[in-house]
């Protein structure tokens, strides 16, 4: 499980299917399926959905709002379906992308003014 989770945290900007995963892992896609769901209670497409969310939230939370586009942010973790990335990050944040990329607007003001 570990080594899957380095895996994936080191590729998150690449498309990475479940049978990358299992043969990555030395497994069956049934054996490395079955992992998941006994260890995180989740599959590994959600698991891997789950990390790139949140690469994405903590790239929107440290971006520049005036040269950074949600768009750009999400197109890098690859959600290119825009209205589904929005609702699932809203479900998982709390809050739309937008928000969380213009959160941080008087911060990097101050930024630029030092």
């Amino acid at each position: 499980m570990a080594q899957v989770d380095d895996f994936l945290r080191d590729n998150i900007n690449d498309p990475i299917t479940v049978g990358d995963l299992s043969r990555m892992a030395g497994v069956s896609e049934r054996t490395l399926r079955s992992a998941f769901h006994d260890v995180l209670g989740i599959s590994p497409k959600q698991w891997a959905l789950r990390q790139r969310l949140a690469a994405a939230h903590e790239a929107l939370s440290n971006a520049d709002p005036t040269t950074t586009t949600v768009t750009e942010v999400a197109m890098s973790y690859g959600f290119f379906e825009l209205g589904r990335f929005a609702g699932r990050y809203r479900s998982a944040f709390g809050e739309m992308p937008s928000e969380t990329l213009h959160s941080g607007v008087e911060e990097w003001a101050d930024r630029a003014a030092c």
